[in-house]
């Protein structure tokens, strides 16, 4: 089978690992504690498939549902889940019935090479804070020692 026809049958998988996860995890209750802030931090996976979770323990208990499903938006979309609220705010009120969104800030993207391999989502620090936190932890995953898996 030439190369042409194999990219045609499959394309290689772009996702985080749990050890990026988990890079991203730290980077994001850092950055909240130095703030003062309690979190839950979700990292999925490019499909919004769920790779590891952390809760402070001083974190509400919505922040659990809340932050996996801003960072689900965000790797469904491909997008900063802000982008979805503005979106919704800014007079298009019927997107709020696609499936599997949260149109709520706090959402990013994670991307390695251009490729997006999942997103991280924040929530207890709110909106714009939880969009801060969970921008500089995405930059976790594109540090100088991170590691291909």
């Amino acid at each position: 089978m030439n190369e042409h026809a194999k990219s045609a049958v499959y394309q290689p998988l772009h996702r985080v690992s749990l050890y990026g996860a988990k890079r991203v995890i730290t980077a994001a209750q850092d950055e909240a504690r130095r703030h003062h802030w309690h979190i839950s931090v979700a990292v999925v996976d490019n499909s919004g498939h769920l790779v590891a979770f952390e809760k402070d323990d001083q974190a509400i208990g919505i922040s659990i549902e809340v932050a996996w499903q801003k960072a689900r938006t965000a790797a469904l979309l491909q997008a900063p889940s802000k982008e979805f609220e503005d979106f919704i705010n800014n007079g298009h009120p019927s997107f709020l019935g696609t499936p599997g969104v949260t149109p709520l800030e706090g959402g990013v993207p994670l991307q390695v090479a251009g490729k997006i391999i999942g997103a991280v989502g924040i929530s207890g620090a709110h909106g714009a804070n939880d969009s801060l936190v969970a921008k500089i932890a995405a930059t976790a995953v594109n540090n100088e020692d991170s590691r291909d898996e």
